[in-house]
């Protein structure tokens, strides 16, 4: 799509269930530095697949969809929320981790630790798993919003200093430019077999970000970036494969033999992240091995409801491994990136009966929950990834979306329509679309009840486009002829340098317009 056609996800507008993940994100991305409620799983450490770093990436991922899909025409209502999720991103408490587990010791590279020392540059070497997810919101905050703050020098600095001990401060300055050329040539010197995780560990999924970011930089920056690297990448993993004889995708490979481990237990959420990300670049690849593998993954409850096949937990070097995998959340991100509509409405189903939705201070998430299974036997456990994130992203994403954000990218025109540039907190809007064809734009606004009413919103890129009518409800309330602005409604507006400001009504739902009579 580009900024001159619509789509029916346009049209649609948000719900109320949408609308409700979008507030919880705007929620948790607004607690104060280093709190961190609901946001704790059973893991320890931040090691695991529920650690702080990938539910605020996650989070941005699902702001970018849901911004360029369905609300294109409202940058204000994502831009505050992808910095506040950028400013935890850079946090001591997010990358920590990396300080133990560069050292290795686990059972992929205990035979290497002793080559391995302690690193506190988060990003230096291996550890894709965090550096990738820095690089691909920096410079998809760059793409979305035209805002080249994460290029300046230093905006990515990664410090930490304690008063109590370990001497004087570390600091590890980057931007988004000089970090994404040190991922680039981490993958190059490789041989695109992508970069590690922890130590001696390349996995299939973790690299795919970096992709995403590669793509990121080729479009602010132009270039083919992004092109080379999924090339030779391909051409790397070919002799190698990149799903089992059993149709699974491989979960990892080791640096220094080459060896693949196999997705043997058919774990969801190998399959379901990696095919979630793999479409972005490789749609026929993912499309094609997806019935075979959704197979395998999915379990059809009671009335529509749809749960997964989850193995248990294996013992490793005699101990029970405590994480959490997050396995019915990415399958729901998975399918609705398949455009699967009747899976993702059963899986859906069956959270919302079994999981216990909830809904604080307009936000719906789905509570943590370590119970694997409730008395009648359906599935109940719930990781904060899961419930905050990816059901959310699930809900929010459309068919492909993924790969159309990849693949189609907005063009200039775009970026000089009319939209909604500032919205106070206070306000949801369930829609907000530009369409050329018409000259109009169009959005829906609703106050939220309960904190510090404000109401504010800001329509901006207007004043090259001629005199404009604007409407609430269907009812004139505001005309600019070209000399002078008139209001004849009761909602308040006002002309300002950057456009006009508007304040919503109040708590109930209202459709505006403005429509423009010139280009």
């Amino acid at each position: 799509m580009t900024a001159s056609t619509m789509t029916a996800y346009d049209a649609d507008g948000l719900d109320a269930l949408q609308l409700g993940h979008l507030r919880h994100f705007a929620n948790l991305a607004n607690q104060p530095p280093n709190q961190w409620e609901l946001m704790n799983g059973k893991g320890y450490g931040q090691e695991d697949f529920g650690g702080y770093r990938f539910q605020l990436a996650y989070m941005a991922y699902a702001l970018a969809l849901t911004h360029r899909h369905r609300l294109p025409a409202a940058p204000g209502v994502f831009k505050p929320v992808f910095e506040k999720l950028m400013e935890k991103m850079l946090l001591p408490e997010v990358w920590m981790y990396w300080r133990d587990v560069s050292r290795g010791g686990s059972v992929f590279n205990a035979h290497l630790a002793g080559n391995y020392r302690e690193e506190w540059n988060p990003v230096v070497r291996d550890n894709i798993m965090y550096s990738a997810y820095v690089q691909s919101m920096a410079l998809m905050y760059n793409y979305l919003f035209k805002d080249d703050r994460y290029a300046q020098p230093g905006a990515l600095t990664f410090k930490h200093w304690s008063f109590f001990w370990g001497g004087g401060e570390k600091r590890f300055e980057y931007d988004q430019k000089s970090l994404n050329d040190h991922i680039y040539w981490q993958m190059v010197e490789s041989g695109y077999l992508g970069v590690a995780c922890e130590p001696n560990c390349v996995f299939q999924i973790c690299n795919q970000p970096a992709i995403l970011g590669f793509r990121m930089h080729d479009l602010v920056y132009g270039g083919t970036m992004a092109d080379e690297v999924t090339h030779s990448y391909e051409q790397a993993w070919e002799d190698f494969g990149r799903v089992g004889e059993n149709g699974h995708y491989h979960i990892m490979m080791s640096q220094d033999t080459k060896a693949v481990r196999e997705n043997i237990g058919k774990s969801p959420w190998v399959d379901a992240w990696a095919g979630a990300l793999l479409n972005m670049w490789n749609r026929d690849f993912v499309h094609e091995h997806y019935p075979r593998q959704i197979r395998d993954l999915v379990k059809p409850g009671k009335d529509g409801a749809l749960s997964i096949n989850t193995n248990p937990r294996p013992l490793v070097m005699g101990q029970q491994i405590v994480n959490d995998d997050c396995d019915f959340g990415w399958v729901a991100a998975w399918v609705s990136e398949m455009g699967d509509a009747e899976t993702l409405r059963g899986l859906l189903t069956h959270a919302d009966r079994h999981m216990a939705p909830r809904w604080r201070d307009g936000g719906l998430y789905y509570p943590r929950n370590d119970m694997f299974e409730d008395a009648a036997g359906n599935r109940t456990l719930m990781e904060p990834m899961s419930g905050n994130v990816l059901l959310g992203y699930a809900r929010l994403n459309i068919p492909d979306g993924l790969w159309h954000f990849y693949n189609a990218p907005w063009d200039a025109a775009h970026f000089e329509a009319p939209a909604l540039l500032r919205v106070a907190p206070d306000v949801d809007v369930s829609k907000a679309v530009f369409d050329p064809a018409t000259n109009r734009l169009e959005f829906s606004l609703q106050q939220i009840e309960g904190g510090t009413p404000d109401g504010a919103v800001l329509l901006g890129n207007i004043w090259s486009r001629g005199p404009w009518e604007l409407r609430c409800d269907g009812q004139v309330i505001a005309r600019d002829s070209g000399d002078a602005l008139s209001v004849t409604g009761s909602v308040e507006v006002r002309a300002d340098d950057d456009g006009v400001v508007m304040r919503c009504p109040d708590t109930k739902p209202h459709a505006f317009s403005m429509t423009f009579a010139g280009p």
